[in-house]
């Protein structure tokens, strides 16, 4: 027989009484407000202490309300909270417990990152902290409320990135009609004139000058740096203090020859605020002839390629590429200029020692790292025989300056010549892409009034015509400013080769590396000398005759 179950009985548990403590507690809250202005605009700076006035004033006006402190921004994004000092020192004060609850203008002033709002509002809820966002009246304590902070924190970050993209638009306006804004505090001799024009600042041009010098000569970007140093030169901060990286940004920048090239690196978005380098993601504007240049424009290029050359020579290791190029060293004008005929590799200049004599020598830079592995019958050149078949190399090309300058003539005419298969000048494209515009918008007026149907294929044989034709001045211009770095470089040859109307007698590292692209050992007694014009010269090495080394 089943036993009958008791009837269930309620019992009240009364809630529990506010105790004089708590109430204390709750009447003694300690209060924070956070205040942020995105621009440092006069109008938003008012609108910043009137926020501070503000929650003083509220916060000290509640007897139940203790004031933990106002929090502030000034002039600072709300789209990354990694920047907001402040902010990040509430949110600390908040993990020791410092703070019960915080005072918000809106959602906006809290964040304009949508992810940031609802991090940091989830870590304070967890910790039992509220923020009371006046405008939209929401409390974060609720869970509920996250839908609402969701949403006006995505209306916030949906305006910073619509804000952002104006600017965007504005900027690339500015690039395309030729307005360039200089960064002149990181930008060594230049400065802004009290007009608001780009000038030379005399004194740092000097040391412009002096490091493209210094870097055709053939010193390393190290060497040079430790000159700078020991001389006394001051770079762009006004410090003596140069970094080999800046000394490459002060070569490769287009602005000393007096052009300015445009976006040359993009901010990724708005939020993460990545600079990106543009590599064709984005166009670039350059605008030649902008300001007064430091340097020539020839003697720009020249150092460019002198910067692609040196950057050809370097290897990360010698395993990476063991018959391959070493890294370029500016101690001696041959390195970097000398190079193995059976393997291609750099040569390297080493001292020996024999019989008590010491012994400077070049050296194929495989046969000493790895022996007959990759280079079997390279040869060791004696260093003064070498530099003195390069000399007499140097006098035989100076005697023939009339043949050398001859073919200097001749190679420009070649490199300039009409482009092959081009039969119309770029005033021949213009004219006909004016004409065509002149027809495509008389076929325009005649559609208004008939048929549009049956002016379509005659509006796109114009469109596709002028398009071709804008192509094919774009290859010209093209071809024209490789042409014309060509012959520049020619130029740069010929002024060095004419540059010494004597023979050269005694060796002088800065002059030879200039004149010199290449030098090949052929064989022990054999070299190539290569000028930077292109002409060639054999000569012998009158190598001393010595026992070889066991």
């Amino acid at each position: 027989m089943t036993q009958s179950r008791p009837e269930p009985k309620v019992i009240v548990i009364p809630a529990k009484e506010e105790s004089p403590q708590d109430q204390e507690k709750k009447k003694n809250l300690r209060v924070a407000a956070y205040c942020r202005v995105s621009t440092k605009k006069d109008e938003q700076l008012n609108s910043y202490e009137n926020q501070k006035t503000y929650y003083t004033e509220k916060i000290m006006a509640n007897p139940d309300w203790t004031m933990a402190d106002i929090f502030a921004d000034e002039g600072i994004t709300g789209t990354s909270a990694c920047k907001r000092e402040d902010f990040l020192r509430m949110i600390r004060q908040c993990r020791q417990g410092k703070i019960d609850m915080i005072l918000a203008k809106s959602v906006s002033r809290f964040a304009r990152n949508t992810v940031d709002t609802l991090n940091y509002t989830r870590e304070l809820r967890g910790m039992g902290i509220p923020v009371i966002f006046e405008e939209q009246n929401i409390n974060s304590i609720y869970p509920e409320s996250e839908f609402l902070i969701t949403i006006h924190g995505a209306f916030a970050q949906s305006e910073s990135e619509g804000i952002s993209s104006r600017v965007k638009w504005g900027k690339h306006q500015a690039m395309r009609t030729g307005k360039a804004n200089i960064q002149y505090k990181t930008l060594l001799g230049y400065e802004k004139n009290p007009d608001g024009e780009m000038v030379v600042n005399a004194e740092q041009a000097e040391t412009v000058r002096r490091i493209y010098e210094m870097y055709l000569s053939g010193q390393t970007l190290r060497s040079i740096k430790e000159a700078l140093e020991s001389g006394g030169f001051k770079n762009s901060a006004g410090t003596m203090e140069w970094t080999t990286s800046n000394l490459r940004t002060i070569l490769s920048d287009e602005k000393y020859c007096g052009d300015v090239l445009l976006q040359k690196t993009f901010i990724q978005d708005c939020i993460s605020k990545k600079v990106i380098k543009n590599t064709g993601q984005l166009p670039m504007y350059l605008i030649q002839n902008h300001h007064e240049a430091i340097i020539p424009r020839d003697r720009f290029d020249a150092v460019q390629v002198e910067l692609a050359r040196r950057k050809t020579l370097t290897s990360s290791t010698k395993k990476s590429a063991p018959t391959g190029m070493s890294r370029y060293s500016g101690k001696y004008a041959l390195s970097g200029l000398l190079f193995c005929g059976e393997c291609g590799t750099a040569y390297r200049r080493v001292v020996w020692t024999q019989h008590g004599e010491k012994r400077a020598v070049w050296r194929c830079s495989s046969r000493l790292d790895y022996g007959k592995k990759y280079c079997k019958e390279s040869p060791t050149l004696d260093e003064s025989p070498l530099q003195q078949a390069v000399l007499a190399a140097i006098n035989a090309s100076m005697s023939g300056c009339k043949v050398l300058a001859d073919q200097l003539v001749d190679a420009m005419e070649q490199e300039l010549a009409p482009i092959p298969g081009e039969s119309m000048s770029l005033g021949d494209i213009d004219r006909a892409v004016t004409e065509l515009g002149k027809q495509f918008d008389t076929l325009l007026a005649e559609a208004a009034n008939g048929d549009a149907d049956e002016y379509a294929e005659r509006f796109r044989t114009i469109s596709t015509t002028m398009e071709e034709l804008k192509r094919r001045k774009a290859a010209i211009l093209s071809i024209r400013q490789e042409q014309e770095q060509i012959s520049r470089r020619i130029h740069a040859a010929a002024s060095a080769m004419t540059a010494t109307t004597v023979g050269i007698t005694e060796w002088d590292d800065g002059v030879v590396y200039q004149m010199l692209e290449k030098v090949t050992v052929l064989t022990g007694n054999r070299i190539k000398v290569t000028f930077r014009n292109g002409v060639e010269i054999e000569q012998t090495v009158d190598q001393p005759k010595r026992r070889k080394f066991i």
